[in-house]
Order: structure tokens, then sequence, then C-alpha cells
């Protein structure tokens, strides 16, 4: 089992390079943050961007990744985006993995005008973004339109060696996510239950994840792709909660997600007040019981 912290893009630069430090000295695998223009309960608050935020912390962290969560077409063009993930792929050295998601409705769509989309429309969009942007990253010369893109005379540099990009983290919860996690992910990310924000105990939720894992399994299997390939990714402190109120919760639930399927864990850095409110001590003990000396990416 990997593990992985969220942390909002909320703290100014200085304060930040040093949770950015922490998380890497702490020994965790993988480092996340939030790509969004406005979030939720903190829209009135200070939020910076993903890209420059990730930038930082490639420049104060030397080995352990780096994670967008996640990329959308909410505000996304695929082509920009590309250019700008290689950009921090360059600077952080290869550590960069990018999360993608089909983007819910809410103030990245809203405060630039966009349509409120049904779901097929948004998963329609979804599978465009992601096919573009892997053509882009892998083939670099791109010239096509779609329904939803222009992509017109494209030469795309730096180009991926041998058509190897930097990694996928697809976002997905039924079968057209998981399908396209399949084909472009490394990793599959999930939550547990779509839009659902009850934060159960995790016995409650685990039912919905084992059956997402056979839906992925079987996505896999549809694109004639050894399942064992795809990393498994949950986030934690959504649709469940508890995780971190405790040491012990905290490695219990690691050990129940490990043994259902899961490769990797990502909880949030706790913070004094809700969202994701806790003792930010928790992480640091797990860590120094668990993980000083094992990281490996």
């Amino acid at each position: 089992m990997k593990h992985g912290i969220v942390l909002l893009p909320e703290h100014k630069w200085k304060a930040a390079a040093e949770r950015w430090r922490a998380v890497e000295q702490l020994g965790y695998d993988h480092a996340w943050t939030y790509d969004h223009l406005m979030w939720r309960r903190l829209a009135d608050r200070r939020w910076y961007g993903s890209i420059p935020t990730l930038t930082g912390a490639a420049t104060v962290t030397r080995t352990i990744g780096l994670g967008v969560l996640v990329a959308t077409p909410n505000f996304r063009h695929p082509v920009v985006l590309a250019k700008d993930l290689v950009s921090v792929d360059d600077v952080a050295e290869g550590r960069l993995i990018c999360g993608l998601g089909a983007g819910a409705p809410g103030y990245d769509v809203s405060i630039l005008g966009g349509a409120t989309l049904r779901p097929r429309e948004r998963a329609d969009r979804f599978d465009a973004f992601v096919e573009l942007l892997d053509a882009v990253l892998a083939q670099g010369d791109v010239d096509e339109t779609s329904d939803w893109y222009t992509a017109s005379g494209v030469t795309f540099h730096p180009r991926a060696e041998d058509g190897r990009r930097l990694p996928f983290a697809v976002a997905a919860t039924g079968p057209r996510g998981m399908a396209l996690a399949a084909r472009f992910g490394q990793f599959w990310i999930t939550s547990g239950p779509p839009a659902d924000f009850r934060m159960r105990p995790l016995r409650e939720v685990m039912p919905v994840l084992r059956e997402q894992l056979r839906g992925v399994d079987a996505a896999c299997e549809r694109e004639g792709r050894d399942p064992a390939t795809m990393r498994r990714l949950f986030v934690a402190d959504a649709s469940v909660g508890g995780i971190t109120g405790s040491v012990g919760a905290y490695e219990d639930a690691a050990g129940e997600l490990e043994e259902a399927g899961f490769t990797d864990l990502v909880v949030h850095w706790p913070r004094p007040e809700p969202p994701y409110q806790g003792d930010e001590q928790v992480v640091v003990d797990f860590a120094e019981k668990q993980l000083v000396g094992e990281r490996c990416i």
C-alpha cells in the first residue's frame, strides 16, 4: 500500500512550502492538490492555482510524487493543460501524476458562464478530453476537431520519449469512466459513492468500493489489459470519515482497503476547522510508525 496526502492550496507559499517538505520528509509516497478556480465551502477564502502550487512543490521536494486532483474539462482545454503539465513535470524531474475527472457542476462552470451539461454530455466531453490530452502528450502532432475541442495544426514539444507520457490517474465510478481509466490510466481514482458526502464509516462504504473494484477489473479485461497493471487509489474524507481520527483507525482502514485490492490510500492533511477537520499529529504519528524509511515510488 502506497500512501498520499492532499494539501489544499489555501496557504501563502512560505507556509505551504513547509507542508510540502514535511509530507516528503514523513515518508509519504505522493502529495496532491486540488484543481479548482473556487471550491465549495472555501469559495470566499484564499485559494491558489494547482499548476503554480505544484511547480513550487517540485522545487522544495526531491523524490515524492506530485499530483493534480483532478483536472477537468470544466475550465481546462487539453492542449493548454498538456503544456502546463509537461512544464511542471520538467521542474519535478518526472514526478508529476495527472489526475483527471469529468467535472461536476459548480463554481468552475458557473463563474465562466459555462453550460450546465447532462450526465451523458459530461461523459461524452470527458471521453474527448482524455483522448485529446493523451494524443497531444504521447504523439505531439495533432490536427483534429470534435464536438468538444479543436486542436488545429498542433506540433507539441517537449514530446514524450517513445510515446510514454506522464501518468494519468482517472477518477471514475461508472462504466464509461472506468473504460477510460482502463485505456489511458496508470491509476484509477475513487472516493466512494459518487456525489455522496455523508462521511460514513468505511465499513458502510466497503460494499460500494468492492463493486467498483470489480468494475475496474472488468473494464481492464474488456480492453485486453491485465487488471494487475492498474493502481487503485482511494481518496478518503469525502464519503468516508474517521480514517484519520486516530493512528489505529488509520492503520485499520489501510489494512482493510489493501485487502480489498486498493494499492494507494490518500487522506487530507487535517485542518483546524471543517472541511477535513482533525488533528494533524495523527498523520505525523502514522507516518513515523508506518512509513519512514519505507517509501518507494
